[in-house]
């Protein structure tokens, strides 16, 4: 489905009843990401309504020729979700910069948020204090097979590079790749508009939302050090660190991010 925003439209597709789950995708690539490994949680819970979304400039989502910025990413956003669950209490997941994005919304609707996760969040920071980037698992010969574009993703990305990890990079992220408004992406906004005007915590001293916040101790993108702050934030927080795992957490360690956001659900 399609819906009309000021600077373009936004693309979504839901699944289930129940209490509605915005769900925001990690840059350059769509909602699918999200959607393959996230809808499995819910073979076992029911009552959840799940919102998956292309991002502004991503998947299926267009935009106009005046957007320019992450505050234009969130503005579309918000009126999407102002047209489609208006006045509605509802939940956040979001991964990479989707989790930016996550914590943009908190602060606008944080009275009709009522609860968020965070995955491998981007934060509100010029320097990031990042680890080195540590390599798990190697499939050499394969890797020599992809597209050079795509091994030059898969290997900043992943830190299990295994056949399987390749193989769910090329079923999930890949295909949103291929569809990302890569004139945007590639364009000079992230130097001059991809930090929002307000920083998301800025002024807030703590906020009551059940949060989950899951970082991988060898992300060398998002890192986890700089994260701890969250924890003042959000008191009513689950913060996890994952050892041998990277920034692609969902791929890298799926059955435990499932088990916790099945818990963070449903506690």
């Amino acid at each position: 489905m399609n819906c009309l925003v000021t600077k373009g439209s936004i693309y979504y597709e839901v699944v289930g009843n129940g209490f509605p789950i915005v769900i925001l995708h990690s840059m350059g690539t769509d909602h699918r990401s999200m959607k393959t490994w996230i809808e499995p949680i819910f073979n076992d819970i029911e009552g959840f309504q799940r919102i998956y979304i292309d991002l502004p400039a991503h998947g299926r989502s267009l935009i106009d020729n005046h957007f320019s910025s992450s505050d234009d990413m969130l503005s579309n956003i918000l009126e999407f979700i102002d047209k489609t669950i208006p006045n509605e209490d509802f939940s956040l997941i979001g991964f990479s910069y989707g989790g930016y994005l996550a914590q943009g919304i908190l602060r606008q609707k944080r009275n009709n948020v009522k609860s968020i996760c965070l995955m491998a969040t981007a934060l509100h920071l010029k320097e990031r204090n990042l680890p080195e980037k540590m390599v798990f698992k190697k499939d050499e010969e394969l890797l020599n097979t992809l597209d050079p574009d795509i091994k030059r993703a898969f290997e900043t990305l992943m830190n299990d590079q295994s056949e399987e990890s390749i193989q769910c990079f090329l079923d999930e992220i890949q295909p949103g790749r291929s569809l990302a408004n890569k004139d945007f992406l590639s364009s000079n906004w992230r130097e001059n508009g991809y930090f929002l005007s307000e920083e998301p915590f800025k002024g807030l001293e703590s906020l009551s939302q059940s949060a989950l916040i899951i970082v991988g101790k060898q992300d060398s993108i998002c890192g986890y050090k700089d994260h701890y702050f969250l924890l003042e934030k959000l008191p009513n927080a689950t913060f996890v660190v994952l050892n041998k795992a990277g920034h692609m957490l969902q791929i890298e360690k799926r059955e435990i991010v499932q088990e916790l956001i099945k818990d963070w659900l449903i506690s």
